[in-house]
């Protein structure tokens, strides 16, 4: 991905976003989706595609065979394992979705561009602060 993307003209910094993005896109179809053909007979497969438009917006792309539940930003607590991606996701693309097909196949898809980061992306993906202040400074 990388090496075409660079030799599309893409900048470095719209390149390691996508690269995490396309990360997050297939662990969560792993981990949510269905493998799309026939898995039964070792037909699962996961599609992952990307293009760059004469605008010079990049769509990443996954697709799978769906899932019991929609592609949603979760809410998870600070000790949870899991359950960022789709908030990081949403920090560092313009846009993004999920589309159906009439075969059954779902497609989550995000537009990466430079420029398009979420101010609050450090806010919401930092782990909370910490008072480490001394309890016995009030004492003296």
């Amino acid at each position: 991905m990388r090496d075409e993307l660079r030799v599309s003209g893409v900048s470095d910094s719209v390149i390691d976003d996508a690269v995490l993005i396309l990360s997050e896109l297939l662990s969560n179809s792993c981990r949510h989706g269905r493998p799309l053909g026939q898995a039964e007979v070792g037909d699962g497969d996961i599609r992952a595609a990307w293009r760059v438009d004469p605008t010079g917006r990049l769509t990443v792309e996954v697709t799978d065979g769906g899932g019991p539940t929609r592609p949603v930003p979760a809410t998870p607590s600070v000790t949870a394992r899991g359950g960022r991606g789709l908030n990081i996701i949403t920090a560092l693309a313009q846009d993004w979705g999920v589309r159906d097909s009439a075969a059954g196949e779902v497609t989550v898809w995000v537009d990466v561009t430079g420029g398009h980061r979420r101010e609050d992306f450090a806010a919401r993906v930092a782990v909370p602060g910490l008072d480490f202040a001394d309890p016995f400074d009030d004492l003296g």
